[in-house]
């Protein structure tokens, strides 16, 4: 699978969802989500953990950009604490990221407003990209609700949350 996303720093959750939704992004669920992170030789390996449900995921980005074409996959995992102990002893764990979001979609795009331990509120789309479709089609839905939410340049982020510093 594919994303187009960006990833940047929101002025006030509040009101992001006051705008994406006069766009027509409905809020779909607030997700209580715990991200392991693994070393890997290339690329990125979490297990989520979300409302009870588990989740591996493996995703890579072709070069950082602001914004970026992803590749990812998802598997479910029915026994996430053995299988974080499985994949701490085979590769090493490098970071947890605890956060609080909230979905919002439109068509084929994601919004992810999020509250980040220890960093702070954030926003994330992500423009899901269907097999063989041009990435570029969901550029301007994406340029849309970056516009929409006051977005500017130095807001945007090109890396994982567990890269950014820790707020004091």
């Amino acid at each position: 699978m594919k994303n187009l996303e960006a990833k940047f720093r929101l002025r006030s959750h509040a009101e992001a969802e006051a705008r994406a939704a006069a766009l027509g992004y409905v809020r779909r669920a607030t997700l209580n989500q715990h991200d392991t992170f693994f070393r890997v030789a290339s690329g990125k390996l979490k297990l989520r953990e979300e409302n009870g449900i588990a989740v591996l995921i493996f995703y890579r980005r072709a070069e950082s950009r602001l914004l970026m074409l992803s590749d990812y996959e998802i598997v479910p995992v029915a026994d996430p604490a053995r299988m974080i102990r499985i994949l701490e002893d085979a590769l090493g764990a490098i970071a947890v990221v605890e956060k609080v979001r909230t979905l919002m979609t439109r068509d084929n795009v994601r919004l992810h407003l999020d509250r980040v331990a220890k960093l702070g509120e954030f926003g994330e789309i992500e423009a899901v990209i269907a097999d063989g479709d041009d990435p570029e089609r969901s550029r301007g839905a994406v340029d849309e609700i970056l516009a929409a939410l006051a977005v500017t340049p130095p807001d945007l982020i090109d890396v994982s949350y567990f890269e950014m510093p820790a707020n004091p």
